[in-house]
């Protein structure tokens, strides 16, 4: 394989709200953690054990402007992206590290919002949402039912 690959993949639920910051030139990012778990039974005690991982999500302009409007802590998620770490320095001169997880696409699975307008409706639509590298946003689309036999 003459490429490489850096490309993150997970369903998870929102730790806390979405914290936005905006600059000058109209651009924002937003950032927010998300809790993934991963369970299984301990073979010795037949006990089952969790055990949650939070991952550092950076959204950047019209997406990130899109989850401070629709989500909100608890709400699942799945997002695709990549992993950067950054650096910078302390306060006390030493070095410090964060691993983040930059947003290319974005679906919203469940939002507090859409359980609560919808109590009585069956399912509720997933919205989803599309970054590129130039970070155009795709809008939900609603598909239309077609009368194809397949």
């Amino acid at each position: 394989m003459a490429g490489t690959l850096n490309k993150v993949m997970l369903i998870g639920h929102l730790g806390d709200e979405v914290k936005m910051h905006y600059f000058e030139g109209g651009n924002s990012i937003g950032r927010f953690p998300i809790a993934t778990n991963e369970s299984y039974t301990n073979r010795q005690t037949n006990e089952k054990v969790t055990t949650t991982e939070w991952h550092n999500i950076v959204v950047r302009n019209k997406l990130a402007e899109i989850c401070e409007k629709y989500l909100s802590k608890g709400d699942k998620v799945y997002l695709e992206g990549r992993i950067k770490t950054r650096q910078w320095e302390g306060q006390d001169g030493g070095k410090r590290y964060t691993t983040e997880i930059h947003v290319i696409d974005m679906t919203f699975l469940t939002t507090k919002k859409d359980l609560t307008s919808n109590q009585n409706a069956p399912s509720a639509p997933k919205n989803k949402t599309t970054t590129s590298d130039t970070n155009k946003v795709e809008e939900p689309s609603q598909e239309q039912d077609d009368d194809l036999p397949f």
